[in-house]
Protein backbone atom coordinates (compact mmCIF):
# COMPACT_ATOMS: atom_id res chain seq x y z
CA UNK A 1 0.00 0.00 0.00
CA UNK A 2 1.35 3.40 -0.98
CA UNK A 3 1.33 6.12 1.64
CA UNK A 4 3.41 8.76 -0.13
CA UNK A 5 1.66 12.05 0.54
CA UNK A 6 4.52 14.19 -0.68
CA UNK A 7 6.36 17.32 0.37
CA UNK A 8 5.12 19.73 2.99
CA UNK A 9 3.49 22.32 0.74
CA UNK A 10 1.65 25.37 2.01
CA UNK A 11 -1.79 25.02 0.43
CA UNK A 12 -3.21 28.28 1.80
CA UNK A 13 -2.49 30.16 -1.42
CA UNK A 14 -4.31 27.48 -3.42
CA UNK A 15 -7.29 27.54 -1.09
CA UNK A 16 -7.52 31.31 -1.38
CA UNK A 17 -7.39 31.22 -5.19
CA UNK A 18 -10.19 28.72 -5.87
CA UNK A 19 -13.91 28.76 -5.12
CA UNK A 20 -14.10 24.98 -4.94
CA UNK A 21 -13.11 22.71 -2.07
CA UNK A 22 -9.45 21.80 -1.44
CA UNK A 23 -9.27 18.47 0.40
CA UNK A 24 -6.02 17.56 2.19
CA UNK A 25 -4.85 14.55 4.24
CA UNK A 26 -5.97 16.41 7.38
CA UNK A 27 -9.60 16.48 6.22
CA UNK A 28 -12.13 13.74 7.13
CA UNK A 29 -13.18 13.54 3.47
CA UNK A 30 -9.64 12.81 2.25
CA UNK A 31 -9.76 9.02 2.11
CA UNK A 32 -12.97 9.08 0.08
CA UNK A 33 -11.74 11.93 -2.15
CA UNK A 34 -8.53 10.13 -3.12
CA UNK A 35 -10.28 6.92 -4.20
CA UNK A 36 -10.80 6.03 -7.82
CA UNK A 37 -12.84 3.28 -9.43
CA UNK A 38 -10.08 0.64 -9.71
CA UNK A 39 -9.50 -0.85 -6.26
CA UNK A 40 -5.94 -1.86 -7.26
CA UNK A 41 -4.89 1.80 -7.22
CA UNK A 42 -4.13 3.25 -3.78
CA UNK A 43 -2.44 6.66 -3.96
CA UNK A 44 -2.02 9.65 -1.70
CA UNK A 45 -2.05 13.09 -3.32
CA UNK A 46 -1.06 16.25 -1.47
CA UNK A 47 -4.52 17.63 -2.20
CA UNK A 48 -7.67 17.02 -4.21
CA UNK A 49 -9.19 20.19 -5.66
CA UNK A 50 -12.90 19.87 -6.39
CA UNK A 51 -13.01 22.58 -9.03
CA UNK A 52 -16.11 24.73 -9.48
CA UNK A 53 -15.07 26.59 -12.64
CA UNK A 54 -12.47 26.90 -15.38
CA UNK A 55 -10.85 29.59 -13.24
CA UNK A 56 -10.41 27.03 -10.45
CA UNK A 57 -8.81 24.64 -12.91
CA UNK A 58 -6.46 27.35 -14.20
CA UNK A 59 -5.41 28.27 -10.66
CA UNK A 60 -4.78 24.61 -9.81
CA UNK A 61 -2.75 24.04 -12.97
CA UNK A 62 -0.61 27.11 -12.27
CA UNK A 63 -0.10 26.04 -8.65
CA UNK A 64 1.16 22.61 -9.70
CA UNK A 65 3.35 23.95 -12.50
CA UNK A 66 5.03 26.56 -10.32
CA UNK A 67 5.94 23.91 -7.73
CA UNK A 68 6.79 21.16 -10.23
CA UNK A 69 4.17 18.92 -8.64
CA UNK A 70 2.69 15.82 -10.25
CA UNK A 71 -0.75 16.70 -11.63
CA UNK A 72 -3.64 14.32 -12.29
CA UNK A 73 -7.06 15.12 -13.72
CA UNK A 74 -10.18 13.22 -12.72
CA UNK A 75 -13.79 13.01 -13.76
CA UNK A 76 -15.35 9.56 -13.36
CA UNK A 77 -12.10 8.06 -12.06
CA UNK A 78 -12.41 5.07 -14.41
CA UNK A 79 -8.82 5.20 -15.65
CA UNK A 80 -7.88 1.58 -14.99
CA UNK A 81 -4.11 2.29 -14.87
CA UNK A 82 -4.76 5.04 -12.29
CA UNK A 83 -4.00 8.11 -14.38
CA UNK A 84 -6.73 10.05 -12.54
CA UNK A 85 -4.77 10.15 -9.28
CA UNK A 86 -1.18 10.41 -8.07
CA UNK A 87 1.19 10.16 -5.14
CA UNK A 88 2.62 13.40 -3.75
CA UNK A 89 0.88 15.69 -6.22
CA UNK A 90 -2.32 17.52 -7.00
CA UNK A 91 -5.56 15.98 -8.25
CA UNK A 92 -7.93 18.22 -10.20
CA UNK A 93 -11.38 16.74 -9.60
CA UNK A 94 -13.81 18.04 -12.23
CA UNK A 95 -16.94 16.29 -10.95
CA UNK A 96 -18.60 19.47 -9.60
CA UNK A 97 -18.41 20.86 -13.16
CA UNK A 98 -21.07 18.66 -14.76
CA UNK A 99 -23.43 21.10 -16.46
CA UNK A 100 -24.88 19.97 -19.82
CA UNK A 101 -26.66 22.18 -22.36
CA UNK A 102 -28.35 20.51 -25.36
CA UNK A 103 -29.31 22.40 -28.51
CA UNK A 104 -31.82 20.04 -30.16
CA UNK A 105 -32.11 22.20 -33.28
CA UNK A 106 -28.39 22.17 -33.99
CA UNK A 107 -28.07 18.63 -32.55
CA UNK A 108 -25.19 19.63 -30.34
CA UNK A 109 -24.40 19.43 -26.63
CA UNK A 110 -22.03 21.50 -24.53
CA UNK A 111 -20.76 19.30 -21.73
CA UNK A 112 -18.60 20.38 -18.82
CA UNK A 113 -15.55 18.26 -18.10
CA UNK A 114 -16.96 16.73 -14.92
CA UNK A 115 -20.00 15.04 -16.48
CA UNK A 116 -20.34 11.27 -16.64
CA UNK A 117 -22.04 9.31 -19.40
CA UNK A 118 -25.22 8.60 -17.49
CA UNK A 119 -25.77 12.34 -17.07
CA UNK A 120 -25.03 13.13 -20.71
CA UNK A 121 -27.24 10.31 -22.00
CA UNK A 122 -30.14 11.44 -19.80
CA UNK A 123 -29.88 15.01 -21.10
CA UNK A 124 -29.58 14.13 -24.78
CA UNK A 125 -32.26 11.44 -24.69
CA UNK A 126 -34.85 14.04 -23.74
CA UNK A 127 -34.55 15.04 -27.40
CA UNK A 128 -33.99 11.58 -28.93
CA UNK A 129 -30.30 12.32 -29.48
CA UNK A 130 -27.01 10.75 -28.39
CA UNK A 131 -23.30 10.54 -29.07
CA UNK A 132 -21.32 7.30 -28.91
CA UNK A 133 -20.47 6.86 -25.23
CA UNK A 134 -19.11 4.55 -22.61
CA UNK A 135 -20.64 1.19 -21.79
CA UNK A 136 -20.67 1.88 -18.02
CA UNK A 137 -22.78 4.88 -17.02
CA UNK A 138 -20.49 6.40 -14.37
CA UNK A 139 -17.52 6.58 -16.75
CA UNK A 140 -16.30 10.16 -17.20
CA UNK A 141 -17.15 11.80 -20.51
CA UNK A 142 -13.77 13.54 -20.74
CA UNK A 143 -11.41 10.62 -20.33
CA UNK A 144 -13.31 8.42 -22.74
CA UNK A 145 -13.71 11.11 -25.41
CA UNK A 146 -10.06 12.19 -25.34
CA UNK A 147 -8.65 8.68 -25.47
CA UNK A 148 -11.00 7.05 -28.01
CA UNK A 149 -14.71 6.75 -27.40
CA UNK A 150 -15.72 3.16 -28.06
CA UNK A 151 -19.37 2.31 -27.34
CA UNK A 152 -22.52 0.59 -28.58
CA UNK A 153 -23.19 3.23 -31.24
CA UNK A 154 -19.81 3.05 -32.96
CA UNK A 155 -20.87 0.99 -35.98
CA UNK A 156 -23.55 3.58 -36.76
CA UNK A 157 -22.03 6.86 -35.57
CA UNK A 158 -18.29 6.22 -35.14
CA UNK A 159 -16.17 6.81 -32.06
CA UNK A 160 -16.81 9.65 -29.61
CA UNK A 161 -13.67 11.52 -30.65
CA UNK A 162 -15.07 11.92 -34.18
CA UNK A 163 -18.10 13.81 -32.86
CA UNK A 164 -16.04 16.35 -30.90
CA UNK A 165 -16.76 19.76 -32.48
CA UNK A 166 -14.95 22.08 -30.10
CA UNK A 167 -13.46 22.27 -26.61
CA UNK A 168 -12.55 24.75 -23.91
CA UNK A 169 -9.09 23.90 -22.62
CA UNK A 170 -6.98 25.08 -19.70
CA UNK A 171 -3.42 24.83 -20.99
CA UNK A 172 -0.20 24.19 -19.08
CA UNK A 173 0.49 27.94 -18.72
CA UNK A 174 -2.87 28.43 -16.97
CA UNK A 175 -4.59 30.09 -19.93
CA UNK A 176 -8.07 29.17 -21.16
CA UNK A 177 -8.31 28.66 -24.93
CA UNK A 178 -10.88 27.37 -27.41
CA UNK A 179 -10.13 24.57 -29.85
CA UNK A 180 -12.36 24.34 -32.91
CA UNK A 181 -12.20 24.32 -36.70
CA UNK A 182 -11.71 28.11 -36.56
CA UNK A 183 -9.59 28.51 -33.41
CA UNK A 184 -6.55 26.37 -32.71
CA UNK A 185 -7.60 23.63 -35.15
CA UNK A 186 -4.39 21.67 -34.51
CA UNK A 187 -5.27 21.43 -30.84
CA UNK A 188 -8.75 20.15 -31.72
CA UNK A 189 -7.12 17.50 -33.92
CA UNK A 190 -4.92 16.41 -31.01
CA UNK A 191 -7.84 16.28 -28.56
CA UNK A 192 -9.67 13.89 -30.89
CA UNK A 193 -7.98 10.79 -29.55
CA UNK A 194 -4.62 12.13 -28.33
CA UNK A 195 -5.47 11.63 -24.66
CA UNK A 196 -5.04 14.13 -21.83
CA UNK A 197 -1.64 15.36 -23.01
CA UNK A 198 -2.45 18.92 -24.00
CA UNK A 199 -4.46 20.49 -21.19
CA UNK A 200 -7.54 20.11 -19.03
CA UNK A 201 -10.73 20.14 -21.09
CA UNK A 202 -13.33 22.01 -19.08
CA UNK A 203 -16.04 21.90 -21.75
CA UNK A 204 -16.72 19.66 -24.73
CA UNK A 205 -19.05 20.38 -27.63
CA UNK A 206 -20.33 17.25 -29.35
CA UNK A 207 -22.30 16.70 -32.52
CA UNK A 208 -25.31 14.56 -31.60
CA UNK A 209 -27.14 11.94 -33.63
CA UNK A 210 -30.73 10.66 -33.70
CA UNK A 211 -30.93 7.68 -31.32
CA UNK A 212 -33.89 6.28 -29.38
CA UNK A 213 -35.34 7.07 -26.97
CA UNK A 214 -36.55 3.47 -27.56
CA UNK A 215 -34.58 0.87 -29.46
CA UNK A 216 -34.48 -2.90 -29.72
CA UNK A 217 -31.73 -4.14 -27.42
CA UNK A 218 -30.83 -6.65 -24.76
CA UNK A 219 -28.94 -9.86 -24.05
CA UNK A 220 -29.04 -13.45 -25.19
CA UNK A 221 -27.28 -16.08 -23.08
CA UNK A 222 -26.18 -19.69 -23.68
CA UNK A 223 -24.28 -22.20 -21.50
CA UNK A 224 -20.51 -22.01 -21.96
CA UNK A 225 -20.42 -25.40 -23.68
CA UNK A 226 -21.94 -23.70 -26.72
CA UNK A 227 -19.40 -20.84 -26.78
CA UNK A 228 -17.52 -21.85 -29.92
CA UNK A 229 -20.70 -22.34 -31.95
CA UNK A 230 -22.26 -19.11 -30.68
CA UNK A 231 -19.19 -16.99 -31.45
CA UNK A 232 -18.95 -18.44 -34.96
CA UNK A 233 -22.64 -17.80 -35.56
CA UNK A 234 -22.32 -14.24 -34.27
CA UNK A 235 -19.24 -13.65 -36.45
CA UNK A 236 -21.17 -14.66 -39.55
CA UNK A 237 -24.28 -12.75 -38.45
CA UNK A 238 -22.51 -9.44 -37.86
CA UNK A 239 -20.60 -9.68 -41.16
CA UNK A 240 -23.94 -9.30 -42.98
CA UNK A 241 -25.61 -6.92 -40.51
CA UNK A 242 -26.33 -3.28 -41.39
CA UNK A 243 -24.49 -0.43 -39.66
CA UNK A 244 -27.44 0.06 -37.31
CA UNK A 245 -26.70 -3.25 -35.54
CA UNK A 246 -24.26 -2.93 -32.65
CA UNK A 247 -23.18 -5.02 -29.69
CA UNK A 248 -20.73 -7.80 -29.09
CA UNK A 249 -20.23 -11.35 -27.88
CA UNK A 250 -18.69 -12.14 -24.50
CA UNK A 251 -17.54 -15.03 -22.36
CA UNK A 252 -18.77 -14.25 -18.87
CA UNK A 253 -20.17 -15.77 -15.69
CA UNK A 254 -23.97 -15.62 -15.71
CA UNK A 255 -25.13 -13.18 -13.02
CA UNK A 256 -27.20 -14.40 -10.04
CA UNK A 257 -30.22 -12.38 -11.16
CA UNK A 258 -33.87 -13.54 -11.10
CA UNK A 259 -34.20 -13.21 -14.87
CA UNK A 260 -31.40 -15.77 -15.43
CA UNK A 261 -32.46 -19.44 -15.28
CA UNK A 262 -31.50 -20.88 -11.89
CA UNK A 263 -29.29 -23.61 -13.34
CA UNK A 264 -27.22 -21.03 -15.25
CA UNK A 265 -26.72 -18.49 -12.45
CA UNK A 266 -23.04 -18.12 -11.43
CA UNK A 267 -22.10 -20.58 -14.19
CA UNK A 268 -19.78 -19.94 -17.15
CA UNK A 269 -21.78 -18.66 -20.10
CA UNK A 270 -21.53 -17.00 -23.48
CA UNK A 271 -23.65 -13.93 -24.11
CA UNK A 272 -24.52 -11.59 -26.95
CA UNK A 273 -25.40 -7.94 -26.40
CA UNK A 274 -27.58 -6.74 -29.27
CA UNK A 275 -28.82 -3.29 -30.17
CA UNK A 276 -30.41 -1.81 -33.26
CA UNK A 277 -30.13 1.95 -33.77
CA UNK A 278 -33.41 2.51 -35.57
CA UNK A 279 -37.07 1.55 -35.45
CA UNK A 280 -37.92 -1.24 -33.05
CA UNK A 281 -39.80 -3.41 -35.57
CA UNK A 282 -36.79 -3.69 -37.88
CA UNK A 283 -34.53 -4.28 -34.90
CA UNK A 284 -36.76 -7.12 -33.76
CA UNK A 285 -36.75 -8.73 -37.20
CA UNK A 286 -32.98 -8.57 -37.60
CA UNK A 287 -32.22 -10.30 -34.30
CA UNK A 288 -34.24 -13.40 -35.18
CA UNK A 289 -31.28 -15.47 -36.47
CA UNK A 290 -29.65 -15.10 -33.04
CA UNK A 291 -32.86 -15.80 -31.13
CA UNK A 292 -33.36 -19.00 -33.11
CA UNK A 293 -29.79 -20.27 -32.78
CA UNK A 294 -29.30 -23.23 -30.42
CA UNK A 295 -32.22 -22.21 -28.16
CA UNK A 296 -30.61 -19.59 -25.88
CA UNK A 297 -31.21 -20.12 -22.17
CA UNK A 298 -32.01 -16.43 -21.87
CA UNK A 299 -33.47 -14.19 -24.56
CA UNK A 300 -34.12 -10.66 -23.32
CA UNK A 301 -33.98 -8.59 -26.49
CA UNK A 302 -36.91 -6.19 -26.57
CA UNK A 303 -37.78 -2.51 -26.97
CA UNK A 304 -36.01 -0.60 -24.20
CA UNK A 305 -34.81 2.93 -23.49
CA UNK A 306 -31.35 3.73 -24.78
CA UNK A 307 -30.37 4.79 -21.25
CA UNK A 308 -31.21 1.27 -20.03
CA UNK A 309 -28.85 -0.22 -22.62
CA UNK A 310 -26.16 2.21 -21.49
CA UNK A 311 -26.38 1.04 -17.88
CA UNK A 312 -26.81 -2.68 -18.60
CA UNK A 313 -23.23 -3.55 -17.56
CA UNK A 314 -23.05 -1.33 -14.46
CA UNK A 315 -23.70 -4.07 -11.90
CA UNK A 316 -20.75 -6.13 -13.14
CA UNK A 317 -18.28 -3.28 -12.67
CA UNK A 318 -18.90 -1.74 -9.23
CA UNK A 319 -16.63 0.92 -7.77
CA UNK A 320 -13.73 -0.61 -5.89
CA UNK A 321 -13.40 -3.70 -8.06
CA UNK A 322 -9.85 -4.57 -9.16
CA UNK A 323 -9.20 -4.45 -12.90
CA UNK A 324 -6.37 -5.14 -15.29
CA UNK A 325 -6.96 -5.34 -19.03
CA UNK A 326 -5.50 -6.17 -22.40
CA UNK A 327 -7.07 -4.85 -25.58
CA UNK A 328 -6.10 -5.30 -29.23
CA UNK A 329 -7.45 -5.03 -32.73
CA UNK A 330 -7.96 -8.30 -34.60
CA UNK A 331 -7.19 -8.45 -38.30
CA UNK A 332 -9.62 -11.37 -38.56
CA UNK A 333 -11.51 -13.83 -36.39
CA UNK A 334 -10.82 -17.31 -37.80
CA UNK A 335 -11.98 -20.49 -36.12
CA UNK A 336 -8.49 -20.98 -34.67
CA UNK A 337 -8.68 -17.62 -32.86
CA UNK A 338 -12.15 -18.45 -31.53
CA UNK A 339 -10.87 -21.76 -30.17
CA UNK A 340 -8.09 -19.89 -28.31
CA UNK A 341 -10.57 -17.40 -26.86
CA UNK A 342 -12.79 -20.20 -25.57
CA UNK A 343 -9.85 -22.14 -24.12
CA UNK A 344 -8.47 -19.06 -22.37
CA UNK A 345 -11.89 -18.31 -20.87
CA UNK A 346 -11.80 -21.68 -19.13
CA UNK A 347 -8.82 -20.42 -17.12
CA UNK A 348 -10.49 -17.16 -16.09
CA UNK A 349 -9.71 -16.80 -12.36
CA UNK A 350 -12.62 -14.65 -11.13
CA UNK A 351 -16.36 -14.60 -11.89
CA UNK A 352 -16.36 -10.87 -12.75
CA UNK A 353 -13.83 -11.35 -15.57
CA UNK A 354 -14.91 -10.98 -19.17
CA UNK A 355 -13.60 -11.74 -22.65
CA UNK A 356 -15.41 -9.51 -25.13
CA UNK A 357 -15.25 -9.58 -28.92
CA UNK A 358 -16.54 -6.27 -30.27
CA UNK A 359 -17.38 -6.03 -33.97
CA UNK A 360 -16.17 -3.00 -35.86
CA UNK A 361 -17.16 -2.27 -39.46
CA UNK A 362 -19.85 0.16 -40.50
CA UNK A 363 -19.02 3.78 -39.64
CA UNK A 364 -15.75 2.67 -38.04
CA UNK A 365 -14.38 1.74 -41.46
CA UNK A 366 -15.27 5.22 -42.71
CA UNK A 367 -13.57 7.12 -39.87
CA UNK A 368 -12.23 10.53 -40.89
CA UNK A 369 -8.63 9.58 -40.18
CA UNK A 370 -7.11 12.90 -41.29
CA UNK A 371 -9.36 14.90 -38.96
CA UNK A 372 -8.29 13.30 -35.70
CA UNK A 373 -5.28 11.97 -33.84
CA UNK A 374 -7.04 8.68 -33.16
CA UNK A 375 -5.74 5.95 -35.43
CA UNK A 376 -8.37 3.44 -36.58
CA UNK A 377 -6.89 0.45 -38.39
CA UNK A 378 -8.79 -1.50 -41.00
CA UNK A 379 -9.67 -4.35 -38.65
CA UNK A 380 -13.07 -6.02 -38.22
CA UNK A 381 -12.78 -6.85 -34.50
CA UNK A 382 -11.51 -5.48 -31.23
CA UNK A 383 -11.07 -7.72 -28.18
CA UNK A 384 -11.36 -6.62 -24.58
CA UNK A 385 -9.75 -8.96 -22.05
CA UNK A 386 -11.00 -7.67 -18.70
CA UNK A 387 -9.64 -9.25 -15.54
CA UNK A 388 -12.05 -8.10 -12.80
CA UNK A 389 -11.92 -9.33 -9.20
CA UNK A 390 -12.51 -8.21 -5.63
CA UNK A 391 -9.92 -10.03 -3.47
CA UNK A 392 -6.56 -8.12 -3.32
CA UNK A 393 -4.73 -11.41 -2.75
CA UNK A 394 -5.76 -12.39 -6.29
CA UNK A 395 -4.03 -9.43 -8.00
CA UNK A 396 -1.05 -11.35 -9.35
CA UNK A 397 -3.11 -14.32 -10.54
CA UNK A 398 -5.56 -12.16 -12.49
CA UNK A 399 -2.99 -9.89 -14.10
CA UNK A 400 -1.01 -12.97 -15.17
CA UNK A 401 -4.14 -14.42 -16.78
CA UNK A 402 -4.78 -11.25 -18.81
CA UNK A 403 -1.17 -11.13 -19.97
CA UNK A 404 -1.36 -14.79 -20.91
CA UNK A 405 -4.45 -14.16 -22.99
CA UNK A 406 -2.71 -11.35 -24.90
CA UNK A 407 0.24 -13.64 -25.58
CA UNK A 408 -2.03 -16.43 -26.80
CA UNK A 409 -3.78 -14.05 -29.22
CA UNK A 410 -0.63 -12.35 -30.49
CA UNK A 411 -0.69 -14.00 -33.91
CA UNK A 412 -4.15 -12.57 -34.61
CA UNK A 413 -3.77 -9.07 -33.13
CA UNK A 414 -2.26 -5.93 -34.60
CA UNK A 415 -0.43 -5.02 -31.39
CA UNK A 416 -2.12 -1.62 -31.23
CA UNK A 417 -4.98 -0.05 -29.31
CA UNK A 418 -6.62 3.16 -28.23
CA UNK A 419 -4.81 5.38 -25.70
CA UNK A 420 -7.51 4.54 -23.14
CA UNK A 421 -6.70 0.85 -23.44
CA UNK A 422 -2.92 0.78 -23.10
CA UNK A 423 -1.42 -0.24 -19.76
CA UNK A 424 1.79 1.38 -18.42
CA UNK A 425 3.68 -1.91 -18.79
CA UNK A 426 3.20 -2.08 -22.57
CA UNK A 427 6.34 -0.24 -23.71
CA UNK A 428 6.17 1.56 -27.06
CA UNK A 429 2.66 0.37 -27.84
CA UNK A 430 1.26 3.90 -27.60
CA UNK A 431 3.56 5.17 -30.32
CA UNK A 432 2.81 2.17 -32.51
CA UNK A 433 -0.93 2.67 -32.03
CA UNK A 434 -0.83 6.20 -33.44
CA UNK A 435 1.56 5.33 -36.25
CA UNK A 436 4.76 7.25 -36.97
CA UNK A 437 3.21 10.16 -38.90
CA UNK A 438 0.52 10.95 -36.34
CA UNK A 439 2.86 10.38 -33.42
CA UNK A 440 5.39 12.88 -34.80
CA UNK A 441 2.62 15.46 -35.19
CA UNK A 442 1.44 14.80 -31.62
CA UNK A 443 4.99 15.29 -30.32
CA UNK A 444 5.18 18.67 -32.09
CA UNK A 445 1.85 19.73 -30.59
CA UNK A 446 2.92 18.49 -27.15
CA UNK A 447 6.00 20.71 -27.34
CA UNK A 448 3.85 23.68 -28.29
CA UNK A 449 1.04 23.29 -25.75
CA UNK A 450 2.85 21.57 -22.87
CA UNK A 451 6.60 22.16 -23.27
CA UNK A 452 7.32 21.22 -19.65
CA UNK A 453 5.30 17.98 -19.88
CA UNK A 454 3.10 18.98 -16.96
CA UNK A 455 0.35 16.67 -18.22
CA UNK A 456 2.45 13.53 -18.07
CA UNK A 457 0.42 11.31 -15.75
CA UNK A 458 -1.42 9.65 -18.62
CA UNK A 459 -0.63 7.81 -21.82
CA UNK A 460 2.18 10.30 -22.26
CA UNK A 461 3.24 11.63 -25.65
CA UNK A 462 7.00 12.03 -25.56
CA UNK A 463 9.62 12.70 -28.21
CA UNK A 464 11.02 9.53 -29.82
CA UNK A 465 14.59 8.72 -28.93
CA UNK A 466 17.10 9.78 -31.55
Amino acid sequence: MSQVVGPDIDLDSLKSSVAGEVITPADPAYDEARKIWNGMIDRYPVAVVRCASSADVAASVSFARQRDMPLAVRCGGHSTPGYSTCDGGLVIDLRPMNRIAVDPGARTARVQGGAVWGELDAATQEHGLAVTGGRVSDTGVGGLALGSGSGWLERKHGFTAESLVSAEVVTADGNVVRASAEENPDLLWALRGGGGNFGVVTEFEFQLHPVGPLLTAGMLLWPRAQAGDVIRRYRDFIAEAPDEVGGGVALITAPPEPFVPADLQRQPAVGVIYCYIGDTETGDELVQPLREFNSPALSMVQPMPYVALQSMLDAGQPAGIHEYFKVDWLASLPDEAIDIVVAQAEQLPAPFGQLILAPMGGAVTRSAEADMALNVPDAPWLYFCLALWMDPSEDERNTAWARGFATAMRNFGLGTGFPNFIEPDEGDRLRASFGEEKYRRLVELKRRWDPGNLFRLNQNIVAPEA
